[in-house]
């Protein structure tokens, strides 16, 4: 199991975009498939963040915001 924080550095990692308005389904459709690519080790994309971070500190605070939003939805709806 993973925690919101470890799945939004997950769905961060993907190619999606906040500008997609995905659906909660998309959302964890991306982050199952990066997992997939990762063989199910989330600190590939723990790592990406922080260089992300280091390398775009002007794009990385509304990039994981969005995405830590994203996840929290997607993954609620899911529970529910």
């Amino acid at each position: 199991m993973f925690t919101t924080t470890e799945l939004a550095q997950v769905l961060f990692a993907t190619a999606l975009q906040p500008s997609d308005r995905l659906s909660p389904v998309q959302i964890r459709e991306a982050v199952d498939e990066r997992l997939c690519a990762c063989g199910g080790d989330a600190s590939w994309c723990a790592e990406y963040v922080a260089q992300e971070a280091g390398d775009h500190p002007e794009t990385y605070v509304r990039r994981m915001r969005w995405a830590l939003s994203a996840v929290a939805d997607a993954y609620t709806l899911a529970a529910a």
